[in-house]
This record gives C-alpha cells, sequence and structure tokens, in this order.
C-alpha cells in the first residue's frame, strides 16, 4: 500500500533541490525503467499501474492509475513509474571525444543530446552549472533511456575547458565548416547556448570554431542545438 508520504516524495522530486536532498530522481515508462535497471542504476521504488500491470518487475508496488496520476508528471501516465538512486559521479575519461554544454537550458534539447551522446558512442557529457539539471523529467524523458549509459558531469565550464589536454572544438555559427576540418580521434566538442550561442569566456579557451555551413537561401538564424549536435557528432565518428 503506498502511504501519502510516498506519493508525496515522489511529487517533490520534480523539483531538482528535493532530488539534490534525497539524492533521488524519477523516470516513466516501461522501456525508460527498464534501460536504468539493466544498467544497473540501483532503484528506490517501482510503481506499476495496478490495472495493466504490462511491466515485468521484481515486487513492484502497484497502485490505481489515480495514484498513479498524482505521481506522474505527465497529463496521461504511461503505467510505470520508477524511483532510482542518482549514481555516484564518476570522472571525465578522456581518451574519446567529449561533448561540453554551455549554459543549454532546454530540457528536450538536453536530453536528445544525451541520447545522440549515446547513439554515437561519446561516453561523456560535461554540463555548465547553468545547464538544465539532467535528472529533469522531461529531461529523462527525451533520453528514452540513454542517460543510463552516458556518464553526465556538471562543472565549470572555463575551468574544465582550462586543465583539458585535449583540442577544443567549438561550434559557431562564423567558424571554419566542419566539412574542411580533419578532426582528431579524440577531443572536447563545445555547444553553446539556444539563443545566445557559445558565451564569449568559453569562446575563448576554444582552439578551434567551427560551424555547418548553411546551403539555402533562406533568412534561418541557426539550428537548434540538439540538430547541429547530432550533424557534428556523425561528422565527428565518420
Amino acid at each position: 500500500m503506498v502511504t501519502k508520504n510516498q506519493i508525496k516524495l515522489v511529487v517533490n522530486l520534480k523539483q531538482k533541490k528535493y532530488r539534490t536532498q534525497h539524492g533521488l530522481f524519477v523516470v516513466e515508462g516501461e522501456k525508460t525503467v527498464s534501460e536504468l535497471l539493466n544498467a544497473g542504476v540501483k532503484p528506490f521504488g517501482l510503481f506499476v499501474d495496478a490495472v495493466e500491470k504490462g511491466a515485468d518487475f521484481n515486487n513492484p508496488e502497484l497502485v490505481s492509475s489515480a495514484i498513479l496520476k498524482q505521481m506522474s508528471s505527465l497529463s496521461s501516465p504511461n503505467g510505470v513509474l520508477g524511483v532510482f538512486h542518482i549514481p555516484v559521479l564518476k570522472s571525465i575519461d578522456e581518451t574519446d571525444w567529449v561533448v561540453a554544454l554551455d549554459a543549454v537550458r532546454d530540457p528536450g534539447n538536453l536530453g536528445t543530446i544525451i541520447r545522440l551522446c549515446d547513439w554515437f558512442g561519446i561516453p561523456n557529457l560535461v554540463c555548465s552549472q547553468d545547464t538544465v539539471d539532467c535528472f529533469n523529467p522531461k529531461v529523462l524523458q527525451a533520453t528514452m533511456g540513454s542517460i543510463a549509459r552516458v556518464n553526465v558531469t556538471y562543472a565549470d565550464l572555463e575551468v574544465y575547458l582550462k586543465k583539458t589536454a585535449l583540442p577544443v572544438y567549438g561550434a559557431f555559427m562564423d567558424g571554419d565548416s566542419v566539412y574542411q576540418q580533419k578532426l582528431p580521434p579524440k577531443g572536447v566538442l563545445v555547444m553553446g547556448n539556444e539563443a545566445n550561442g557559445v558565451s564569449e569566456t568559453v569562446g575563448g579557451l576554444v582552439t578551434s570554431r567551427i560551424s555547418i555551413p548553411q546551403y539555402g537561401k533562406t533568412t534561418t538564424e541557426s539550428l537548434n542545438v540538439a540538430t547541429a549536435t547530432a550533424i557534428l557528432l556523425n561528422e565527428i565518428r565518420r
């Protein structure tokens, strides 16, 4: 039987301060919950709609649709909700490419970028402190479970870029075409804020400014940051 305190805890975990306080986060959907379990992320509690019972988990808490709706961040809950312990941070592995985000604020963009890192085999993502929290429910929804396989670290981006021995590539509108570059086997790719791009201070630490050339004759100002990340990671791996 789910208690009022359990429901309150799950609802509170929608806010970053409570996720930090309790060291817990919430994900929804059978696929995402399964991905986290398979990756060895420690569960705190699993809640499954008692009517649907579609999910095959060990000893989940069966709850009514009404209670699941109280706990859920979704307008239409999908029958499975998991509460997990926030994993212990690993050190940043610089034996491959690292993606670094400078003040990316949109949850959907961050979630998609985490998923892209997973797809292209980029094991580490470094986020500035003012980038949206990777355990935000909307971010987790967009990762489709990839959060389980990408090491996401929050750091002072300027300090990190000053310390790294890797070449640092930054995405800029006025950079050199990425298609003209001979990209190294490892480096850091810096992607900037949705509205303002890479900040001036972080930009000063970039060793190579690259861009995606525009072929259309439209007045489109720039690409969405997640779309741009996909194109650049494709070039890195190609």
